[in-house]
């Protein structure tokens, strides 16, 4: 199978508006929620690309480029939804074991989609936020990851955090290995080390834990995922492949989440 490279246009065409107003609260009643029992951080695990593209005899590209009409409705409503965070799962670090030219595939993809979508991040006065190893994604994508982060500089908006070459367990050893250094060099004290600490050396420092995990294509996992971060997170699952996920399953989702009894622990009232 030959993987052709990201033309301009091999992307979905995004429908360009000016900025959304955010869903007021009556229009949120009319999905079904309410703004104070939203969640404040929401994280997505995209999984079945390949499945929806095999199920309707597609190369497997061409579900990681419909993925991307998904990712832009889901940002968009959370946006409006004034949600704090959006975190999405975009290639992890297990993902290098798929073949190289899917690989190269997903990272021109990325790239692509930085590109395109730079001018709708400022549009919608999105934050952004890259976690992950990201030394390993080459110079042409750290670049566009760069331009994004300097375009959004000065945004207030929901902050849209994507985790690409991303695997928590490797969050944790990096985050023990600074904090190992702060010890040796008398800058932090072994025996002050606590939660906040190991918090404020992962990826993650400064943000929200997710309060839901959303994955798709019905796979009950975590796919080493925010392992330290989603400890009291409420998970939802969907059989749905990524493709096929938008406005209406990301608002059963939250309605579900509105439904939660979150006790962290302790006993409800």
């Amino acid at each position: 199978m030959v993987f052709s490279a990201v033309s301009n246009n091999s992307l979905p065409t995004p429908v360009r508006r000016s900025a959304d107003d955010p869903y007021t609260p009556a229009q949120i009643a009319e999905f079904g929620l309410q703004a104070d029992q939203l969640p404040r951080h929401v994280a997505i695990i995209m999984d079945g690309n390949g499945r929806w593209a095999q199920a309707r005899e597609l190369p497997r590209i061409e579900g990681h480029r419909r993925g991307v009409s998904s990712v832009r409705t889901v940002i968009e409503n959370c946006s409006r939804l004034n949600l704090q965070q959006l975190t999405l799962y975009c290639f992890s670090s297990e993902n290098w074991k798929r073949p190289l030219l899917e690989q190269k595939f997903l990272m021109q993809l990325l790239e692509q989609y930085l590109i395109e979508e730079r001018a709708e991040i400022e549009r919608q006065n999105l934050q952004f936020a890259v976690i992950g190893r990201r030394e390993a994604l080459g110079e042409s994508v750290n670049r566009e990851i760069d331009r994004t982060y300097q375009t959004a500089r000065d945004n207030t908006g929901m902050r849209l955090c994507l985790a690409i070459n991303y695997g928590s367990r490797s969050e944790i050893v990096d985050a023990v290995q600074k904090i190992a250094k702060k010890v040796a060099t008398a800058e932090l004290d072994a025996g002050q080390i606590d939660e906040a600490t190991i918090e404020a050396h992962l990826d993650t420092a400064g943000m929200p834990d997710p309060d839901l995990v959303i994955r798709t294509a019905g796979e009950m996992r975590i796919s080493n995922y925010l392992l330290w971060q989603i400890s009291y997170a409420e998970l939802w699952v969907t059989e749905k492949c990524w493709p096929e996920f938008g406005q209406v399953e990301l608002f059963a989702a939250l309605r579900d989440f509105a439904q939660r009894q979150r006790r962290f622990g302790g006993l409800s009232n």
